[in-house]
């Protein structure tokens, strides 16, 4: 069964919010098994809204509207429905008593406009709310079912688990699961992951699982989903493909789903019962910030030093003069130097070093996107150089990603 979704919001096509609550539908059905090919968002407009409708339903199963149930003039998903579907609208008086006791447990003066909400479409069943006042409704068309939703997310997701989940069940008639897995890498590019499991992706084309790779923040996530008719099959499909898709890829894989490279270096410092220190030059303390993104790092994360100028890399990390005179900021001896002088100021295990250009312009006859990472360890000192594409944020997060690669590969005595 298939069943897509439409956002109903200008807000959504301004950028005002973004559309979360697409993403935890998505979620509510992958879990119950059902398929979902398409989101769309419309605005506040009630031809547009129709036809957003009458599109989705001549692909899908059903579909599910979020939005527009409010007591406002723009709040017009009800006549879309009444457009789309011929139907007329209709007054139902229990859920207009419904809003009005409402309004008299909260001692609140209802305004008139409210009853709005009490408006469906003639051949509509009503959801009645447990949280706000919008009901939701459920209008079937040609044997489809319509699915109207409060855009609150909260509103929604209560509506979702009380009374679409069952409905979906109870007309999708065969039972399936479907189960997803992220597999999450670093060190390569898009383009060189999806090579490296190339192999993987032509063995599985007419298999029960898909892949699809995302790529952002210096990581590249390869998305798994297995559908079956029972949840352990679809475990046991996944499970196949995701390490065939681990061996291809080898140490470039980092984690499984939830796994951030930070959890997973504080786990290896952990492991070996190491403290970590951060000198910073160009990621201007985001390496720190990220480092303790991850709980319990207060245990392994001794601190971090952003020395920004070449005076400061001198004065705070021990930089020398003639390294910097010699090699210059943006070098690898001045990143090894950094790692080296966070690592004895914080007298920890390990330092680890970021310096480059971030951008908009050159650097002393550097390139944006020039940068080094460094460790300084018990295995000795090593460092990397990387070339990053992006504007100045995107670079800056990506050399720190460059950096707890670094740290992680080195802790796993994984360097070549």
């Amino acid at each position: 069964m298939r069943v897509d979704v439409v956002g109903v919001g200008t807000e959504l096509l301004l950028g005002d919010i973004v559309n979360s609550n697409a993403a935890a539908i998505g979620r509510f059905l992958a879990d119950a098994g059902i398929d979902c090919l398409r989101h769309v968002s419309v605005g506040d407009n009630e031809e547009r809204i129709a036809a957003a409708i009458h599109d989705t339903l001549a692909e899908a199963d059903g579909v599910i509207v979020t939005g527009g149930l409010g007591p406002t003039q723009d709040d017009v998903t009800r006549e879309a429905v009444c457009l789309a579907t011929g139907a007329t609208m209709v007054r139902d008086e229990q859920m207009a008593e419904a809003i009005r006791s409402r309004f008299r447990r909260l001692r609140r003066q209802m305004p008139e406009n409210n009853l709005r909400q009490a408006d469906r479409p003639e051949n509509a069943t009503p959801i009645p709310p447990t949280i706000g006042t919008a009901p939701g409704l459920i209008v079937v068309h040609d044997a489809k079912p319509i699915y109207l939703l409060p855009g609150v997310p909260s509103e929604m997701r209560d509506m979702m688990s009380r009374a679409v989940l069952p409905d979906l069940a109870a007309r999708a008639g065969t039972p399936a699961a479907i189960v997803s897995r992220v597999v999450r890498c670093t060190g390569m590019a898009e383009s060189g992951v999806a090579e490296a499991v190339g192999h993987v992706w032509d063995g599985m084309r007419t298999g029960d699982v898909k892949m699809a790779f995302l790529a952002g923040g210096g990581e590249v996530r390869i998305r798994l989903t297995a559908k079956a008719v029972t949840r352990e099959a679809a475990e046991a499909a996944l499970s196949d493909v995701q390490r065939a898709v681990e061996e291809a890829l080898g140490t470039a894989v980092f984690g499984v789903d939830d796994q951030t490279i930070e959890t997973v270096v504080l786990e290896l410092l952990t492991d070996g019962q190491m403290h970590i220190a951060c000198g910073e030059s160009l990621t201007g303390g985001m390496l720190g910030s990220r480092l303790t993104d991850a709980p319990g790092a207060s245990l392994r994360f001794a601190g971090s030093i952003v020395a920004y100028t070449n005076e400061a890399k001198q004065h705070l990390l021990g930089v020398g003069r003639d390294v910097l005179e010699v090699h210059g900021a943006v070098s690898a001896e001045c990143a090894v130097a950094m790692a080296r002088g966070a690592r004895a100021r914080f007298a920890v295990d390990v330092g680890v070093a970021t310096t480059g250009v971030a951008g908009p312009d050159r650097q002393d006859d550097v390139d944006v996107g020039t940068v080094f990472v460094a460790v300084s360890g018990p295995r000795g000192d090593v460092w990397r150089e990387v070339h990053l594409p992006g504007d100045r944020d995107t670079i800056r997060r990506m050399a720190v990603a460059a950096a707890l690669n670094l740290v992680r590969l080195y802790l796993l005595d994984a360097l070549t």
